[in-house]
């Protein structure tokens, strides 16, 4: 008869309480365990399924407190810190009895991902910081300006393009759960190196995507800045960092600032890729995952 904790890394979907909070998450493959945790926050955690890497990891894609179907916090649209998510992927983690597991954190979850390596390096048997950056706040916020405008010269003569402007200009406005996704779906286009080229293979993602308004303040309405510049070179976990060249949110600038920071990290620049480089280049990135695995079990 399996123990408890077995049943809980069965194939499928989950709900365990964690701190008195539902905690819903999906495994997926089979080989060692590595959480998968979403980005923005409030992205359906589906945008980051890698059915490649299921063939060696089994995939534990966890759905963020306030998203999906997991527990809303009591102070929610706020409080969602990276505090508050490491606290609940730490009780996770215990739920399932393991002690030792990769982490991936893609955008947002990276730095949720940063955070938890940088306070409980012992639960971690390699890190995976995918479409990342160590900084948020107006140098960040620069740097995507300026990604966005290049993106923008380089669709210039495609009809769609005001609507993907208008999404991104939206996205930092709204403070709905409807409205943040319509904001979603229309800028999607600007996280691909080519989407009008292949709008076939991306459309049904466009068009079915979701996302839940999560706040970027605590409890007390603070702003949760984020500047681990200072911290990462005394990081232990074997890292590997992952990029697009084309992704426009954290773009490769970031990349080569963590892979500097971070000692004996190695990086992965996906060259056709844009902020979803799993979607785009799916055997590039599952066999560059591979290879870290291995490389750090070994």
């Amino acid at each position: 008869m399996q123990n408890e904790s077995t049943d809980l890394l069965s194939p499928g979907s989950h709900d365990v309480v964690v701190d008195g909070l539902n905690q819903r998450y999906h495994v997926h493959g089979s080989g060692p365990v590595c959480l998968a945790v979403p980005g923005g926050p409030g992205v359906t955690w589906t945008s980051l399924r890698v059915p490649a890497a299921e063939e060696f990891l089994t995939m534990v894609y966890v759905e963020p407190l306030g998203t999906g179907g997991s527990q809303r916090l009591p102070a929610h649209p706020n409080g969602y810190t990276r505090q508050r998510y490491t606290r609940s992927l730490v009780g996770l983690l215990d739920r399932l009895s393991l002690p030792r597991v990769f982490l991936l954190g893609h955008s947002h979850g990276g730095f949720v991902a940063q955070h938890f390596a940088l306070h409980h390096p012992d639960r971690l048997s390699g890190l995976v910081l995918y479409g990342s950056a160590p900084v948020t706040g107006p140098e960040h916020v620069a740097e995507s300006a300026a990604r966005v405008a290049e993106f923008a010269r380089r669709n210039e003569a495609r009809p769609d393009l005001p609507r993907v402007l208008a999404g991104l200009q939206a996205s930092g406005t709204v403070t709905g759960d409807e409205e943040i996704t319509a904001a979603l779906r229309d800028l999607l286009p600007a996280f691909f190196a080519r989407y009008w080229q292949r709008e076939e293979e991306f459309r049904d993602l466009r068009e079915t995507m979701t996302c839940t308004y999560i706040s970027s303040v605590d409890e007390d309405l603070a702003p949760d800045i984020i500047d681990d510049r200072d911290a990462l070179p005394a990081l232990t976990v074997p890292t590997l960092v992952v990029v697009g060249r084309y992704d426009v949110p954290c773009g490769p600038r970031w990349a080569r600032e963590l892979h500097t920071l971070i000692p004996r990290s190695r990086l992965v620049v996906l060259e056709d890729s844009g902020h979803l480089g799993h979607l785009e280049e799916p055997e590039v990135f599952s066999r560059a995952l591979l290879d870290f695995v291995r490389s750090t079990s070994a």
